[in-house]
């Protein structure tokens, strides 16, 4: 397995993958989350893999299959009156084929992500998991994440 930039080829095998995280939200949460949606159309896809501001990573195996991937953005507060001036990268999105789970995938896709940042001069990794994804929020403990802070809500 070998982990790289994603490119216009992994596009399926990352619909693939997205639908899987889709499952999981709507299932969680089916008030917020809408089932059998596309996150993206293949245009907007595409747009984000070109775009040096938004990386994504895949974990490939040696036919190139996509075994998971990592959708990252970079965030900057710019002449912010009250933020500092620290570069983050925000992983928007990491996932990992549910048939491929507990071969640490996960865990080498999110410690290449750290490289790239360290590489990209970040101050920090950031990124948000929903209450309801309780596997998710495990994992991302077991790597060493942090709450940074907490998102809550009152439904009326």
């Amino acid at each position: 397995m070998k982990i790289r930039r994603a490119k216009e080829t992994d596009m399926d095998g990352i619909n693939r993958l997205l639908e899987q995280v889709l499952t999981v939200h709507h299932d969680g949460r089916p008030d917020l989350f809408k089932a059998g949606v596309k996150k993206y159309t293949d245009e907007e896809l595409l747009e984000i893999l070109l775009d040096d501001e938004t990386p994504v990573f895949v974990a490939a195996d040696g036919r190139e299959a996509v075994l998971g991937y990592a959708f990252c953005r970079f965030q900057q507060h710019k002449n912010s009156h009250i933020l500092t001036d620290i570069k983050s990268l925000y992983i928007d999105d990491l996932c990992v084929d549910e048939k491929e789970r507990g071969r640490h995938i996960g865990k080498r896709l999110y410690e290449y992500v750290l490289e790239f940042a360290r590489a990209n001069d970040c101050y920090n990794v950031t990124l948000n998991v929903w209450a309801c994804n309780e596997s998710a929020r495990k994992f991302y403990e077991k790597c060493g994440l942090k709450p940074q802070k907490i998102g809550m809500e009152a439904i009326l």
